[in-house]
């Protein structure tokens, strides 16, 4: 393709818009296009990307056994009603009505839709294992779409639906998509993790995130270099101490602390370390009931775990007005000690301290020495904290450590979530019905390309992967001369000729012009022609990735490129 025919409206500034570097390069290298918030229009190369990581995807499900189908966007709001997440999944569904005002919803996911399908179709259990998968554009409504792509409200999805008439099935069809997911990422050419995930909104009993590790992403995960855990923060299981302290419990201290309503404050005042401070964390469920969380100073509570143990989807810490209603403290004094009619849930950290520091249920007051047993009571200790870097592993001797990443696909054993609700049942082998086992699995395609420019990128742009970049070689010659046009004219044809693609900046530009317009689109691999090397009888050949630049003779590039792309598995 020739750049003066493709359209390419590259920005020589950022865009005040942009807040992360996929955002701002794919902006300024002309690949995307912002409609509105979270909404956006891939043009030429943004597509290509696009296209590249959809075929890799249709290949690996194609080989994995799923069955490409594509569903409506629209669903109808009965559907969700069945299996109750009409109301549960919350203002992040968009929905609309028609003419009839009948309720619809626009697709975030199409658990309900593709279990339809299913159960006005398949009766026996000899039809299963059946796997199917669309890649289709869906829509939720971010509160605050935000980072371009990487949050956006409309998107691009593949997503798939196994159902099997067992659990052991279903555990199969489980590894296979896992499996097939491995593969895709290392064909895309990204550095990623696999991680133990939390389920959230989808529901199920196990599931894995694979998560694209890049310095910039919004996900922490940790992992144990010794082993083969690793899990999103979210979902890190934390074990109870080994060793208990044996100290003997000493007298509990009233202490006049003014003004200290940070761990930090508390900390420097009585001369502890945040290890010895225990935090009261009030919060309130959606049924109004105010729980005490206790977590050690150093530690963080995981709201997330907290929902799991309680058994509810959401929680809150309690405002003002229902602190004040529950406890005699101002926000930050607050401690278990004489807390009344509140259940007091705390974190495994907890069990094995003794005289430790809490609130004094009073202002500008603390206690010290205080010991759980004896000044107060404890429901349950509980795995509550977020895991952190240096935390035991849960799996092996080592300790975990901590990396970013951005979540690009995710995998969930459902079970009968939706079979059940839904009554989507087959005969088993005794003739009897039994719900399908089911599991969902998802791709981020267009999240999947800005995450890999968050992982390959430098000072002057993108770093494209060779197998999603949206062209192999970008053919730049220096000047308008007769030679150098001749000579990129014939290295265009038989480049093309083999099946690689080019882009051919044809345009009446200057080298450096077009050098930094190379640099910002970031195809992998850069064929310089100029007259002083043509006068060699050589033309420059440059990796993008690492700047290094050989000289090649015109007649043996064909080759040369040929060689250097056979070392990846190119999409087809």
């Amino acid at each position: 393709m020739r750049t003066s025919q493709l359209f390419i409206p590259t920005l020589r500034d950022n865009p005040g818009e942009a807040e992360v570097v996929s955002h701002r390069l794919m902006l300024r290298a002309g690949m995307i296009r912002k409609v509105a918030a979270g909404i956006y229009t891939f043009l030429p190369l943004g597509l290509r990307v696009l296209k590249k990581i959809e075929r890799i995807i249709r290949q690996e499900m194609n080989r994995a056994g799923a069955q490409e189908l594509l569903m409506p966007i629209l669903s109808p709001a009965e559907l969700w009603r069945e299996t109750g997440r009409w109301d549960f999944y919350g203002k992040e569904l968009l929905r609309c009505q028609d003419r009839h005002d009948r309720h619809f919803c626009f697709g975030p996911t199409h658990e309900e839709v593709i279990t339809d399908l299913f159960r006005r179709e398949v009766r026996s259990y000899r039809q299963l294992p059946m796997n199917f998968y669309q890649i289709q554009t869906k829509f939720r409504d971010e509160i605050r779409p935000r980072f371009g792509l990487m949050r956006g409200r409309e998107f691009l999805m593949k997503d798939a639906y196994s159902f099997d008439a067992d659990e052991a099935g279903a555990r199969v069809s489980y590894q296979k998509m896992y499996d097939a997911y491995d593969r895709i990422f290392t064909r895309c050419g990204l550095k990623f993790r696999a991680v133990e995930a939390d389920n959230g909104l989808i529901g199920g009993t196990t599931s894995h995130e694979f998560m694209v590790l890049a310095e910039t992403g919004e996900e922490t995960l940790v992992y144990d270099e010794e082993g083969s855990y690793a899990a999103n923060v979210e979902r890190a299981e934390l074990l109870p101490p080994d060793q208990e302290d044996g100290a003997d419990q000493l007298p509990l201290e009233t202490i006049h602390t003014p003004g200290t309503k940070t761990v930090e404050a508390v900390c420097a005042l009585l001369q502890v370390s945040p290890d010895r401070l225990v935090k009261t964390l009030l919060y309130e469920t959606p049924a109004h009931e105010v729980v005490a969380i206790l977590i050690r100073g150093d530690h963080e509570a995981n709201t997330i775990k907290i929902c799991r143990h309680l058994g509810i989807t959401e929680i809150a810490l309690a405002s003002k007005e229902t602190v004040a209603a529950v406890s005699p403290a101002p926000l930050g004094f607050a401690g278990p000690v004489g807390l009344q009619g509140i259940r007091i849930l705390a974190d495994h950290g907890i069990k094995a301290m003794r005289n430790f520091v809490v609130g004094g249920n009073k202002p500008d007051t603390h206690l010290k020495h205080a010991n759980w047993g004896r000044d107060f009571t404890v429901e349950a200790f509980l795995d509550l904290r977020r895991a952190q870097a240096g935390d035991p592993s849960p799996r092996s001797d080592g300790r975990l450590h901590e990396v970013q990443g951005i979540e690009v696909g995710h995998v969930f054993l459902l079970g009968t979530k939706y079979s059940k609700a839904m009554n989507a049942t087959v005969l088993d082998a005794q003739g009897q019905e039994v719900p399908a086992i089911m599991g969902c699995y998802g791709i981020g395609v267009s999240r999947t390309a800005a995450a890999a420019v968050e992982q390959n990128h430098d000072g002057k742009g993108m770093v494209w992967p060779v197998p999603i970049a949206p062209f192999h070689v970008h053919l730049l010659p220096l000047t308008a001369s007769e030679t150098v046009l001749k000579t990129a004219g014939t290295l265009y044809d038989s480049l093309i000729a083999e099946g690689v693609e080019v882009l051919w900046d044809d345009r009446n530009e200057r080298a450096g012009v077009k050098f930094n317009d190379a640099d910002l689109i970031g195809t992998p691999f850069h064929l310089i022609i100029g007259e002083k090397g043509l006068a060699q009888g050589v033309v420059e050949f440059k990796r993008r990735k690492t700047g290094e630049v050989v000289n090649v003779q015109p007649d043996a590039v064909q080759s040369h490129v040929k060689g250097l792309l056979s070392a990846y598995d190119l999409p087809r």
